[in-house]
Parts: structure tokens; sequence; C-alpha cells
């Protein structure tokens, strides 16, 4: 990993910023953006205290919505390192909350856009550098959202949603310049995310996700560790030729993927399917 250079956005607090500081202690040189320059100044000075193997540390406010705000971080990171190696697109919101009749329909066109369009911009304007390498990694945070419904944080599971899909698709147009992209489903770690569910309540996110919520909140949720691990993971070179795939820190055995690798290819396994009613024993109308 030495001299290895990772942007990851969303960076200043959360778990962008245990990635982050994850990547320092492997021995990556990082760039980091968020949309708050007050939070990434604190961010950088907190990561300063492990960056034990003085690797280098760029920040810059970046709203990842906004095509000329990642245009510009993008040629800042290339201008200062002279490469990037791995893409780490973490930055993400919940969107409104609430029945699709009562949310602010600006408010949700502007979290698609920051979750979707966003990831979209990220990957466009990094793909130039990322073809002059070797061997490059773009790692795409998803979340159960992506996987199942997602009532009253519709925007959310959308958003995620297409990005899998959007991933998916393009790993299989990248493949040829060995860029390895795959999305990465962390578990219910607890977040300033959550706690804005529980702010709103269970008149607006309703009962069921309300309560989850709140035991998630008393028990800890998942741990970040799981989640760290599978990204240092699809970072390194162990990972290679695995592509294309929605993996679960939590769920999945992410581990032994290498041995299975080549076995993978034109299978379904890890990846958004329809499933076909045959193939489950429904082949009569019988439910």
């Amino acid at each position: 990993m030495q001299d290895k250079v990772a942007i990851i956005t969303g960076a200043s607090r959360g778990i962008g910023f245990e990635i982050s500081k994850d990547f320092l202690k492997n021995g990556f040189n990082i760039s980091i953006c968020s949309r708050n320059n007050k939070d990434l100044i604190s961010a950088k000075k907190r990561l300063e205290k492990f960056n034990k193997k003085k690797k280098k540390i760029l920040i810059k406010k970046v709203d990842v919505s906004k095509k000329a705000d990642v245009k510009k971080f993008i040629s800042f990171t290339y201008k200062n390192y002279k490469k990037i190696d791995v893409l780490v697109n973490n930055a993400g919101v919940y969107g409104p909350m609430g029945r699709i009749d009562k949310i602010n329909v600006d408010k949700w066109k502007s979290a698609l856009d920051t979750n979707l369009l966003g990831s979209f911009y990220l990957i466009y304007y990094a793909l130039p550098i990322l073809k002059k390498n070797k061997r490059s990694k773009v790692i795409q945070l998803s979340g159960g959202g992506a996987t199942k419904p997602t009532p009253y944080i519709n925007c959310y599971g959308a958003s995620k949603a297409g990005v899998v899909r959007f991933v998916e698709s393009i790993s299989i147009e990248l493949k040829k310049f060995k860029i390895d992209i795959n999305s990465v489903a962390p578990g219910a770690i607890n977040t300033s995310m959550l706690n804005d569910v529980i702010k709103s309540g269970p008149n607006v996110v309703g009962k069921k996700i309300y309560e989850n919520a709140l035991k998630q909140k008393k028990d800890g949720g998942a741990s970040v560790k799981n989640c760290l691990e599978l990204i240092s993971f699809l970072a390194s070179k162990k990972s290679n030729g695995i592509t294309g795939r929605l993996i679960s820190a939590i769920w999945d055995n992410w581990k032994e993927l290498p041995k299975i690798k080549k076995k993978l290819i034109n299978k379904d396994v890890y990846t958004l399917r329809r499933m076909i009613g045959k193939h489950v024993g429904l082949n009569k109308l019988d439910l």
C-alpha cells in the first residue's frame, strides 16, 4: 500500500472518517473531501494523530452533487499526487423522510443528486487517471437500502439501488482497463444518519423503522471494523479481478472470494437480480 493514493468522499465524520484513518494506517496518501470546510479542518487534525507513517493528507471542500466541484477536486488531487489508485465513494445522505405525497420534491432531487449523480461524477472524472494504472480500485458505499424496500426513506433506497446497478454495469465496461469496481454494504452502523431517523419520529418514518432505529441505537449497531476490513481488502491486490459485486461486510464470507473469483464470472451471486418464479418453485400462480 506504500505511496498509493486514495480519494475518500464524505470523509469529515462517520464511516468516511474511519475509512480515511484506516487508509492512513495502511500507508496510503489520502485526499479527502466534505461539504463542510470547518469539519474537514477538524478531521485533518484528528487524522494526524493516527498518521504514524507520515503520509500526506489533502483536504478540499466539495459538494459531490456539483460537477464543477468534483472536477476541481480530481484535478487538485492529481496535481498534488500525480496519480490516483483508489476511489472510495462514501458521501451520501438519507434525503427527505416521510410518505411520498408529503415530502419536498426539491429535497428529494437534491438527495438523488448527491447519492447517485455524485458517485457518477467522481468515477467519470477520475477515470482518465485510474486508467493509467496497472490496476485501479473503485469502492462504492451502498447499504441495505439497495436490496430491500425503504418506505418513508424512499429516495435513499432508490438512489442506492441505482448506484449498485451503475457499478455493476460499468464494471463490465472497465474490465479491460483492469479497474475493479465494487459496492459495499457496511451493515447497520450507528452514525449521525441514524440520529436523523430517530429525530424525525414515528409519524414521519413509520413506527417499525423508528423502533428499529431506537433498538440499533441502544444495541450499538454493527461494528465498523468489519466494514473497514472489507474496504481494505477491496483496495488491495488480494481482490484483483473481483468486480461488479455488492458485498456485505456483515453477511458475506468475502475473505474466501479470492479462491472462487474465477467461478464468479457470469454468475449472479452478489448482484441485484429479479427472482424468477419457476426457479423458486412457483410454476403455478398458487401463492
